[in-house]
């Protein structure tokens, strides 16, 4: 994926059971790929981005999460550390493909992919569904100011 290039679409599975097309969402987003729930940089990116939703929303921006992990993995690290925004499974990897976040070439990244891992990268979406800006290297920490300072 590059930045210009439209939203490929794709489902996912939601905490709540259900599922998601990305296509139908219309307004500005914040799609991260990150992964593992639970993990250091995992959750300080996702508490970076909570505890800035409000600034977010107020941007008119969505922030939606997603990992290969499954729904109840999700709904635990959500609760946890009380996320306001969902995260989204992709279990058998197919969005992290089609992303480019998951597979590739060379030893690590079949590595990674056999152990379900995408890569850190997070989609800034406007409302037409193109993609405006790839962070392929989030500050974990500061993740939040740095998609703020995009929108």
């Amino acid at each position: 994926m590059t930045e210009g290039d439209l939203l490929p679409d794709a489902t996912l599975h939601t905490p709540d059971g259900g599922s998601l097309r990305l296509a139908e969402l219309a307004r500005p987003l914040v799609l991260y790929f990150y992964p593992k729930d639970d993990t250091p940089g995992c959750t300080a990116q996702a508490c970076s981005l909570r505890d800035a939703n409000a600034e977010l929303i107020a941007k008119g921006a969505g922030v939606l999460g997603v990992s290969t992990q499954g729904v109840v993995s999700h709904q635990k690290f959500s609760w946890k550390y009380k996320l306001n925004f969902p995260l989204l499974a992709d279990t058998d990897g197919t969005v992290g493909r089609a992303y480019g976040v998951l597979g590739g070439d060379g030893l690590v990244n079949k590595l990674k992919t056999a152990a379900g891992l995408a890569d850190r990268v997070t989609f800034l979406i406007d409302e037409k569904g193109i993609i405006t800006h790839i962070l392929d290297k989030p500050d974990t920490d500061q993740h939040a100011e740095e998609v703020l300072a995009l929108l």
